[in-house]
């Protein structure tokens, strides 16, 4: 039992993957809720909202696309993506249409299980009222706003230090160039890659013991960066 007992809703069309999804999220202690169609995994959600929703894309009645942004428009728990369309832009359009996570198919139980254990641990963070966040050597005083690597303190430009604190914000979770842009350097800025990667380089430099094998600041190639929740 490692799972606390929460409550996931499988939405996959496949019997053999939901019988295989049930099955491995069972013997780990989570409660497994399973449908086949984005209509009856809507409704689902609605009736019993589950602590975290996985959803292929390849639903028989609807995209996927369209069930996680119908999702989103109230629900705020993690959903995770498993799908066999390993494109770029699919895995972009979902976490930007509020996916948290994406799991491409073939998976292993072993790499789902640590997906969901980290969109879980994002998710009791969010709405928490604790100022001050440490992973790892890397201390951040929110109320303060201090940052310290290993004791010592680090000075941060007020760009690298919003980059920073937006991305710890979100720990374990993807999050892609649009957002980040966006959210550091407003909307006008969201298509300035360059932006990103000056920036980013610069913090790797400052909080990170190798900035040629991130510890914290973690790439997902084509899509963004995942900041490391542990």
């Amino acid at each position: 039992m490692e799972s606390g007992g929460y409550h996931i809703l499988v939405i996959e069309d496949e019997q053999p993957i939901r019988r295989f999804l049930h099955a491995s999220l069972e013997n780990a202690g989570y409660r497994v809720s399973e449908v086949a169609t984005g209509a009856e995994g809507l409704r689902a959600a609605v009736n019993q909202p589950p602590d975290v929703v996985l959803i292929d894309l390849g639903l028989p009645d609807m995209d996927g696309q369209e069930v996680l942004q119908r999702l989103r428009e109230w629900y705020r728990s993690p959903v995770i993506v498993l799908s066999a369309r390993d494109q770029e832009a699919q895995k972009v359009l979902a976490l930007d249409h509020g996916a948290d996570d994406y799991v491409t198919k073939p998976f292993s139980v072993g790499e789902l299980l640590a997906r969901l254990r980290v969109a879980l641990r994002h998710s009791q963070r969010v709405g928490s009222e604790e100022t001050t966040v440490r992973i790892g050597d890397l201390e951040v005083d929110l109320a303060a706003r201090i940052v310290r690597v290993d004791d010592t303190q680090i000075h941060l430009t007020p760009i690298e230090y919003k980059l920073l604190t937006t991305m710890i914000k979100h720990a374990g979770k993807v999050l892609t160039h649009r957002f980040l842009l966006r959210e550091v350097w407003g909307p006008q800025n969201s298509q300035e890659n360059h932006y990103l990667r000056v920036f980013i380089a610069g913090l790797r430099r400052k909080i990170e013991a190798n900035a040629a094998r991130p510890r914290y600041i973690l790439t997902e190639q084509g899509i963004g960066y995942r900041f490391a929740s542990e």
